[in-house]
């Protein structure tokens, strides 16, 4: 029975060089200079540093264009909120991985409202979806990618015949 998986999975590599990116550039622009700007990485949780709002948001703009130039989707990057102690702001970008059972759930429903004669099964953080016919699994992802509303970066991946 042909079947598929529905993930959701950033590179972390290219996240990582993404970031070592960033504070290089971030080490030479004039606006920057001296101000202890940078981002670190930690598996997947990221942290903005600056010394103020402003500066976060430039930053995070320097970051966003990496982000694009190396693939990895900016759908897949939590924002948390920015927080000023003292004389440095900082804000926390968490990389989603996987699909969380709420999305899993908006996913099958919506697959399910589409009237194709395929199965879902959510199996821990990721969709499969099975049919007798390879036409309707070929329907369901051209359905899911023309989702626009949905935030999460979608990829399809163990197509089996």
């Amino acid at each position: 029975m042909p079947s598929f998986d529905v993930v959701s999975k950033a590179d972390l590599h290219e996240v990582a060089n993404a970031v070592d990116q960033t504070n290089r550039e971030l080490t030479t622009r004039f606006d920057f200079k001296d101000s202890g700007a940078r981002v670190t990485l930690k598996e997947e949780v990221m942290t903005a540093e600056a010394p103020n709002r402003f500066q976060i948001e430039q930053l995070l703009e320097v970051l966003r264009m990496r982000m694009a130039k190396r693939g990895v989707d900016l759908k897949s990057l939590d924002y948390g909120k920015v927080q000023e102690v003292g004389q440095r702001a900082t804000q926390t970008i968490t990389v989603r991985q996987g699909i969380d059972a709420d999305h899993a759930r908006k996913l099958v429903k919506l697959i399910k409202d589409a009237k194709l004669r395929v199965q879902t099964a959510i199996q821990g953080d990721e969709l499969r979806v099975s049919g007798k016919n390879r036409d309707d699994l070929q329907t369901v992802i051209a359905l899911l990618r023309k989702q626009e509303d949905f935030d999460l970066p979608l990829q399809f991946v163990n197509f089996r015949d």
